[in-house]
């Protein structure tokens, strides 16, 4: 398919993938949306040539479900990643998407047999149309910002996940998501439900080569926490230094509901992201804890948000951002305790450590506390690596980069001790190629 975006080119895209006329519908109004917005006004500037992405790209005919069918060359690239090996080793079940589309998907028998729905968006809007228009577009609106009209104009792929009520899954469900073409666009859409009493741990990688043209990552999350219910949602985000990644993430959190982000981001040109939950039902709590590592040429601008509308709730964000080489990295923040969630708590920590006299880093919260029985506590630090414990170890006998590779590793603790094993392993060795 060729670059560009036209109503003739979002006609194409919806009759390959067969839609019904609602979708097509819905397509064509959220691209006269993305026409008449303009980017936002804050974090890193845009530079994005809309004339020079492709926003669709079929790689395969069919989802695998075994992965000895899945073409060679797209198969060796996963290979690479290791994501046959960590589905035997620690997952329930698996799902791949390769640029617009999937091309892998494999579940035990143990979910289905417990009703677990976990397949791509695109078959959830043909199996599950109801469930799927009951989620779909009703937690992220897609005129909130020019990249969720964007996505809603030509989504393609993601992930869709309903959990029924008091289930619980032993181990994670995984996503994985790549890019491998220069000047390709991605835009994944993910609903995910865990109905009532029920506990889910969905965890996705993000991975692309590196090319000397710009390409674009514009998804959009929606989960739904429903009473009682726990979501854990991980995220190892590896993107090259010429992906634009701009995501919008949101989830609404029921009476004694639990939502917990775990947001890594390691990659990207630039990166606009702030897991966000909304807590409309007592007792409700919203935990996130994340990174952001900055090299040269990268601008991470992430962060969280917490909206509390009920009483008794609960919320904490933890963030860790280094900046090096002359990186820049961020973080945006928003919590709102409205007036009608009395008796309630929320916490913020940011730590930021800055590498070098080329790098930066800003702090810019917005917090608001509409009564007078709830609680905002805020603490941010921006530091550099301390010579005195620098000089300490060295004197241990590591050298110089060894010594930095340990106390970066210290001072992003609180984000690995949250990951399962792979992750944390993977985690490491990302960040070695960074300082």
């Amino acid at each position: 398919m060729e670059k560009g975006l036209s109503r003739e080119k979002i006609k194409e895209i919806s009759s390959i993938k067969k839609e019904p006329k609602w979708m097509l519908e819905f397509r064509l109004k959220c691209y006269e949306t993305f026409k008449d917005l303009s980017n936002p006004i804050f974090g890193p500037d845009l530079k994005i040539d809309f004339d020079d992405i492709n926003y669709y790209k079929r790689v395969s005919d069919k989802i695998a479900n075994d992965w000895n069918d899945v073409d060679k060359h797209i198969k060796n690239t996963f290979d690479e990643i290791g994501l046959p090996e960590a589905e035997k080793k620690y997952l329930d079940a698996v799902h791949a998407q390769y640029e617009s589309e999937s091309i892998y998907h494999n579940m035990i028998k143990e979910l289905e047999d417990k009703n677990v729905i976990f397949c791509d968006t695109d078959t959830g809007l043909k199996k599950y149309p109801e469930i799927f228009k009951e989620y779909f577009n009703n937690l992220v609106k897609y005129d909130e910002n020019k990249y969720t009209a964007l996505n809603g104009a030509v989504w393609s792929g993601g992930t869709f996940i309903y959990v029924p009520p008091h289930t619980k899954l032993d181990r994670p469900l995984q996503s994985y998501f790549r890019i491998n073409s220069k000047n390709m666009g991605q835009f994944e859409r993910t609903i995910i439900v865990v109905d009532e009493g029920s506990e889910l741990h969905y965890m996705e990688g993000c991975t692309a080569p590196t090319y000397t043209e710009d390409a674009l990552h514009a998804a959009v999350v929606e989960i739904y926490v429903k009473k009682g219910a726990k979501c854990r949602y991980t995220t190892i985000q590896n993107w090259s230094s010429d992906v634009y990644n701009l995501v919008t993430k949101r989830a609404i959190v029921e009476e004694d509901g639990l939502m917990e982000w775990i947001d890594g981001n390691i990659g990207s040109k630039a990166n606009m992201k702030y897991p966000s939950c909304i807590l409309v039902g007592p007792r409700a709590k919203g935990n996130t804890v994340s990174i952001a590592v900055a090299s040269k040429d990268q601008f991470q601008d992430t962060g969280a948000k917490m909206i509390h509308l009920a009483p008794y709730t609960e919320s904490s964000i933890i963030s860790k951002s280094i900046s090096a080489n002359g990186g820049t990295s961020n973080y945006r923040g928003t919590v709102n305790i409205s007036s009608n969630a009395h008796h309630s708590k929320a916490t913020v920590k940011c730590d930021t450590i800055i590498m070098d006299k080329y790098s930066k880093s800003d702090t810019i919260p917005k917090n608001k506390v509409d009564n007078n029985t709830s609680i905002i506590n805020h603490e941010a630090t921006v530091s550099k690596i301390s010579e005195e414990k620098l000089f300490y170890l060295m004197s241990r006998g590591l050298n110089e980069d060894k010594a930095k590779e340990l106390l970066i590793m210290g001072f992003i603790d609180r984000f690995r001790e949250e990951l399962p094993m792979e992750y944390a392993v993977e985690l490491n060795s990302l960040l070695k190629n960074y300082f």
